[in-house]
């Protein structure tokens, strides 16, 4: 035993002792090497062949969203994925300062950013009533405000050839409806009926609470007070095919701002406004500040109605009315009337008392004056609108028919004019607009053009210190002069000539 114990202490020597120290450092070095061999190539298979990581083991985990809605799972992502760890919020408030044309290329990341595209749409132009009427339009797109379901209530043979269009409405029709005779190709058959409407309104007043701006057509008394009870903050609705026994539903809407009705278009179908139905509307919208009336076939009483009861109304808009004669004797009750628009009138009113200034009255508040596509050729008519709008600053004329030196004219009644725009008046000369604006003192913008008649050769000095004087002048009168100032500076004619040259040339051709 002793001489055991020799031996061994004996062999302990201090280079056999470096030996071992440096062998099991050179092991721990080699344990490490293989340690990092094995990660990445458990990496490299992970990156190739990707696999979901139980909720328990998942190194980073994605924060429930708070937005969306509860039924997206909680899915992981690679560690170098730094978006993943952003909530869905701070994602929603990045994403939303993209520009619009660039949203929908998001959605096509992954199913996360889909969602979280359709989080950020509000408003949509709906095409087809079954996503609606399932659902999968709300999943969709849960957060929308704005909702126009015409085209999706139309009925319309895809397999036609022929197209029409006017304003929002655009569908397909047969070649049997072109038939002689027939007066509207637009009938009962092109649109859904009330009671599918009204489901279609149901289904929306239920998912869309903070819903503030609908258009839809063909919808009844009924489907109108559903969607009142479901979406309290409605602030814009626009009626499509609207008659007087559908505005019974428009009072349940004590937030309602902005109101566009529409009843006759000519060609298509016929849905008859009156005063019955202005007067309904009046008593029931009190907030009233917007009203389109297109088509409707009211009077005297009917606009005095809505002055009377709807006294925060400042903007009146007249589409093809068919109004009786004397409507315009009942404007001045509207008392916080600021803009007023007639847009493609065939006339303005054709009562004998427009010319009795002590049965016009005068809405002293009104500002703007905008007339677009009317026939003005009634000077005694244009005068009496005038004198209501006594105190007009801003006054627009817009391809009116009939806008000739002497219709013009009438304008000099007006004294506090400070913008005037004329587009489209083909008979009104250069003399007529002088003597009109010359006498205006407060006049600071001006704007003509498209005015053939109107020429730059025929400016006076008169005139042409009223343009000194001006802040604003845009005067393209002539349109051929347009046309040759873009010609001149395209280079059309120049390239053009040069080919005219070599064509004609021939007799340089070899042969010749």
């Amino acid at each position: 035993m002793e001489r055991k114990c020799r031996t061994v202490t004996s062999s302990s020597s201090p280079e056999k002792e470096n030996l071992n120290s440096n062998w099991l450092k050179t092991k721990k070095a080699l344990n490490n090497v293989l340690f990092t061999m094995r990660l990445q190539s458990k990496e490299s298979k992970s990156l190739n062949h990707p696999q979901r990581m139980p909720l328990s083991e998942s190194p980073f985990q994605i924060p429930k969203s708070k937005t969306l809605d509860t039924t997206t799972t909680t899915t992981t992502l690679p560690a170098d994925d730094v978006i993943s760890l952003l909530s869905d919020e701070i994602l929603l408030k990045i994403l939303s300062k993209l520009p619009k044309s660039q949203r929908n290329s998001i959605s096509l990341v992954s199913k996360r950013w889909l969602n979280l595209q359709g989080s950020l749409v509000r408003s949509i132009k709906l095409l087809d009533w079954d996503f609606l009427i399932s659902g999968r339009l709300f999943l969709r797109f849960p957060n929308l405000i704005h909702v126009d379901l015409v085209n999706a209530c139309l009925i319309s043979p895809l397999n036609s050839g022929i197209f029409c269009t006017h304003k929002s409405v655009s569908f397909h029709v047969d070649s049997e409806v072109l038939e002689l005779g027939k007066h509207n190709f637009f009938d009962s058959n092109f649109v859904m009926n009330g009671e599918e409407v009204d489901s279609g309104l149901k289904t929306l007043s239920k998912a869309c609470p903070n819903l503030r701006k609908l258009a839809v057509i063909n919808a009844t008394e009924l489907g109108l007070l559903t969607l009142a009870e479901g979406c309290p903050s409605l602030q814009e609705l626009d009626l499509l095919m609207c008659h007087d026994r559908m505005l019974r539903g428009i009072a349940a809407y004590r937030n309602l701002e902005t109101l566009r009705l529409t009843g006759i278009v000519e060609g298509f179908y016929e849905s008859l406004v009156s005063d019955i139905g202005l007067t309904i509307l009046a008593q029931g919208c009190k907030n009233l500040v917007n009203l389109e009336l297109s088509g409707c076939r009211g009077s005297y009483e009917g606009v005095k109605a809505i002055g009377q009861c709807c006294p925060m109304l400042q903007e009146l808009s007249l589409c093809n009315h068919k109004m009786e004669d004397g409507w315009l004797l009942a404007l001045p009750f509207c008392r916080s009337l600021r803009t007023l628009r007639l847009v493609s009138c065939k006339g303005i009113d054709g009562s004998d008392e427009v010319e009795d200034e002590e049965h016009l009255g005068c809405c002293p508040v009104v500002e703007r004056l905008f007339l677009k596509k009317c026939q003005v050729r009634d000077r005694r008519a244009l005068r009496g609108l005038l004198l209501v709008c006594c105190n007009v600053k801003e006054l627009s004329m817009e391809n009116c028919w009939g806008m000739n030196d002497d219709v013009f004219g009438s304008c000099r009644a007006l004294r506090r004019v400070r913008s005037l725009s004329l587009e489209g008046c083909s008979t009104l000369t250069t003399h007529g607009l002088e003597s009109v604006i010359a006498a205006w003192g407060d006049l600071q913008s001006l704007k003509v053009k498209s005015c053939n008649n109107v020429k730059d050769g025929e400016v006076s000095p008169t005139l042409s210190g009223v343009f000194s004087c001006l802040k604003d002048l845009q005067w393209q009168p002539e349109t051929k002069a347009m046309v040759s100032a873009n010609l001149d500076g395209a280079g059309i004619r120049k390239k053009g000539s040069r080919l005219f040259k070599k064509a004609c040339d021939w007799k340089s051709l070899p042969g010749a």
